[in-house]
């Protein structure tokens, strides 16, 4: 339950960020490899892409293009594998550490997410999507207050944030929960 949550903040967020809605309905718990894939997944084109990197092994845009098509499918596994691939190409890339940060907390595993997503901050201390994600991964690590530290310091960085107002809410909330007092 608490997985979906936080898959669903991650979605609506990234929703905010690009100007989209979400798409209307129950958020889906994340999924692994073997999970049914969400509406809108075209195995052809997943196909075409992995036979292209096969035959591309220095070409990490395919592989990022695979990790977002695995990642918006909720195949986790799948795109972790693949921003894995892309970062050993190109390891300076804090957009692809951050989705891979993203997918391991969405997978379940908040302790190798974070280390992904402080990874992308050494690279662009100032990243949003990094920054609230690592607030997520946080939550999941039952660290609260570090978690509303990073959810303010991506305010203060960014007082435009979409979801501002939300992250308000949710850091009033974890600092009023036990551990989450300074």
């Amino acid at each position: 339950m608490l997985a979906g949550t936080v898959f669903g903040l991650v979605l609506g967020y990234m929703a905010a960020q690009w100007g989209v809605a979400p798409a209307p309905g129950p958020v889906a718990a994340p999924s692994t490899a073997a999970a049914p894939l969400r509406s809108g997944f075209d195995a052809n084109e997943a196909q075409t892409l992995e036979a292209l990197a096969a035959r591309e092994p220095r070409d990490g845009a395919v592989r990022v293009e695979l990790g977002n098509l695995y990642m918006d499918a909720g195949r986790f596994t799948d795109a972790i594998r693949f921003y894995r691939e892309a970062l050993a190409i190109d390891p300076a890339r804090p957009d692809v550490a951050t989705d891979l940060g993203a997918c391991l907390v969405s997978a379940g595993r908040p302790a190798e997410g974070l280390l992904e997503l402080d990874h992308a901050l050494r690279r662009d201390p100032g990243h949003r999507l990094a920054l609230y994600n690592r607030g997520i991964a946080l939550v999941r690590l039952g660290r609260p207050r570090e978690a509303a530290d990073t959810w303010l310091e991506l305010l203060k960085l960014h007082p435009d944030d979409p979801q501002a107002e939300r992250l308000r809410a949710r850091i009033a909330e974890l600092r009023a929960s036990p551990g989450g007092a300074p």
